[in-house]
């Protein structure tokens, strides 16, 4: 990489990790197109499994923080995540096999999909002391199965962390509150992002160096992220609507150019 491909990447992953830190989710969206339209990646497939190195790292990170504060239901997480495994896999190796061109396009509506989501406003559930166990596996395993599997494929096969689609998988699936939802979400962001990336990897599809600038970026992204949270604490809805509308834009452009790119 050149020396202004390195800056590119440091501030592009400080994007990622300011928006995770400022508004809570959207920044693993925003890495594919920054590494392929700021950075310069040529491969849209090298941008995916580079990314979901940068994912996992950073909600590693996060999770950490979540777990020491107890937000983390713990049994209902890892069954999510282990069945989301199973989807990333699936969908990592399918993602792979289509077009790099057709997949920035379905990436694109995928940016306008999730912008739409970040403006429905979240809800948790009413069960603060949900439990799996023996004795409620009956009824928390198959949507928790079926709603992990399912959202882990997406996240696979467009190489994201998915956290806007797992956390109200999650509260559906479950009816935990919604810090819980968020805390929990983490272990299948990391579970995915690592999936995702030990595919692309072994098929030489990851360039580690711009993945340690990324997690390097986004660390020092985020940490000014959260210091802006608690400073703008009151604006929070105004910043996901400014933030929702710049996903979709960006998503606008990266399918238009891969639509364009195909014809």
């Amino acid at each position: 990489m050149s020396s202004l491909q390195i800056v590119l990447a440091l501030l592009s992953g400080g994007a990622v990790g300011l928006s995770l830190g400022l508004i809570g989710g959207g920044g693993s969206i925003l890495a594919v197109p920054l590494m392929v339209y700021v950075v310069g990646v040529s491969s849209p497939h090298v941008a995916i499994g580079t990314s979901a190195v940068a994912v996992a790292a950073n909600a590693l990170i996060n999770l950490l923080g979540h777990a020491r504060d107890r937000n983390v239901k713990w049994p209902c997480a890892m069954v999510f995540a282990a069945f989301g495994i199973g989807g990333a896999a699936l969908g990592a190796q399918l993602g792979k096999a289509v077009d790099g061109r057709k997949l920035l396009a379905g990436f694109g509506i995928l940016m306008i999909v999730i912008a739409a989501l970040m403006l429905k406003p979240r809800r948790g559930g009413d069960e603060p002391g949900v439990h799996l166990d023996s004795r409620t596996a009956p009824r928390l395993l198959p949507p928790l199965a079926g709603t992990g599997f399912g959202v882990g494929a997406l996240s696979g096969f467009f190489g994201i962390g998915g956290g806007f689609l797992i956390v109200p998988g999650l509260v559906t699936a479950t009816s935990m509150p919604l810090l819980n939802a968020i805390g929990s979400s983490l272990v299948s962001v990391a579970a995915f992002g690592a999936t995702t990336a030990l595919s692309y990897a072994f098929s030489g599809l990851v360039d580690w160096a711009l993945a340690l600038l990324f997690i390097a970026g986004g660390a020092a992204g985020g940490f000014g992220g959260i210091r802006l949270a608690r400073r703008l604490a009151r604006e929070r809805e105004l910043l996901t609507l400014v933030f929702s509308a710049v996903v979709a834009a960006v998503g606008l452009y990266v399918a238009g150019r891969g639509a364009a790119a195909l014809l």
